[in-house]
C-alpha cells in the first residue's frame, strides 16, 4: 500500500469513528439517518454538478448500476447500524461491524475479484475472528438486548462487505469518480427514506430540534470520510483498503469506553486491539 493510500485511509478512519460517536450520542434511529443523508445530499449536489460540467466523466450504464446497488446497500447499512446503536454500546456495535466487514470483503475479493491474499493476511483474518468472538461473548448472558445488538453488529459487517465490493467495482473498474459515487449514495439515502420521514414528520421535527448540530456534523463527516476511502480504493486493491481502514475500531472503542463511560472497557479494548493487530496483518499481507 502506498503512503498516499495509507494517509487517506487513516484520515478517513478518524472521521468515521467521530461520526459514529456523534450518532450514538444522538440516539441513532432512521430519522437521524434521513436527516444526515439529506444534509449530505444538499451539500454534495452543487459540487457534483460542477464536477460533471467541468470534468465530464464518462459514466457507463454498468458503472452506474454498481452505484445504484451501493445506494440500496448503504440504506440498509445505515438503518441497521443506527438500530444497533439503539440497543447496544458503541464499543460493542462498532468493533463487531467494522471487524467482520473486512474479513468478508477479503473473502468476496478472492471469490469475485480474483485477489489472492498471503498467509499473513489469512492469519490476520483469524485474529479478527478471535476478536469478534471475544466481543460477542456477553451475548451468552441472559439479556436478549445484548444478543440483538451482536446480531445487528454482525449484519452491519455483512452489509459493509457488500457495499465495499460494489464501490470498488464502480470507482476502479468503471471509473466512476469517488465524489459522484458518494453523491449518489447520499441522494439515494435521502430519497429512499423520504416517504418514511414524511409519514413521521413529528419525529423529524423533534430529532432536528434536539440533534440538528449532530445531523449537520454527521452529514459532513460521512461523505468526507468515505470519499477519502473511495479515492484510495480507485488505485489500491480492496483486500488492502478494507482492513487498513478499520484502525477506526480502536478509536471508536476508546471513545465509547472513555467518553461515553460504557462498561466492560478492558475486555472490549483487548478484543478491539486483537482485531486491529489482525487488520494490520491483513494490510501488510
Amino acid at each position: 500500500m502506498t503512503l498516499t493510500a495509507l494517509g487517506l485511509i487513516l484520515a478517513a478512519a478518524v472521521l468515521h469513528a467521530l461520526w459514529n460517536l456523534l450518532a450514538k450520542q444522538a440516539g441513532g434511529g432512521v430519522i437521524l439517518v434521513w436527516l444526515y443523508g439529506t444534509t449530505s445530499a444538499v451539500l454534495l449536489t452543487p459540487i457534483a454538478i460542477a464536477l460533471a460540467i467541468i470534468d465530464r466523466p464518462a459514466l457507463s450504464l454498468t458503472g452506474l448500476s454498481y452505484t445504484l446497488a451501493s445506494v440500496l446497500i448503504h440504506v440498509a447499512y445505515f438503518v441497521v447500524l443506527q438500530r444497533g446503536y439503539k440497543v447496544g454500546d458503541l464499543s460493542l456495535i462498532y468493533p463487531l461491524a467494522r471487524g467482520t466487514g473486512p474479513v468478508l470483503s477479503m473473502i468476496a475479493a478472492i471469490v469475485l475479484l480474483g485477489e489472492r491474499p498471503t498467509t499473513l493476511a489469512l492469519l490476520g483474518a483469524i485474529l479478527i475472528a478471535m476478536g469478534v468472538f471475544a466481543l460477542a461473548a456477553p451475548a451468552r448472558g441472559p439479556t436478549g438486548v445484548t444478543k440483538q445488538a451482536v446480531a445487528l453488529g454482525l449484519l452491519t459487517g455483512v452489509l459493509i462487505a457488500a457495499y465495499t465490493i460494489c464501490d470498488k467495482q464502480a470507482v476502479s473498474r468503471y471509473r466512476v469518480p469517488p465524489l459522484i459515487q458518494q453523491w449518489g449514495t447520499s441522494v439515494g439515502l435521502a430519497a429512499v427514506l423520504a416517504p418514511l420521514a414524511i409519514r413521521r414528520r413529528a419525529e423529524v421535527r423533534h430529532c432536528w430540534t434536539h440533534h440538528w448540530r449532530a445531523a449537520i456534523a454527521i452529514g459532513v463527516l460521512v461523505p468526507t470520510a468515505y470519499i477519502l476511502v473511495l479515492a484510495a480504493m480507485s488505485f489500491t486493491p480492496v483486500s488492502y483498503i478494507a482492513p487498513a481502514r478499520e484502525v477506526s475500531i480502536l478509536i471508536a472503542t476508546l471513545m465509547g469506553t472513555h467518553l461515553l463511560s460504557e462498561r466492560q472497557s478492558f475486555m472490549r479494548i483487548v478484543a478491539a486491539a486483537t482485531m486491529v493487530v489482525g487488520l494490520a496483518a491483513l494490510a501488510m499481507g
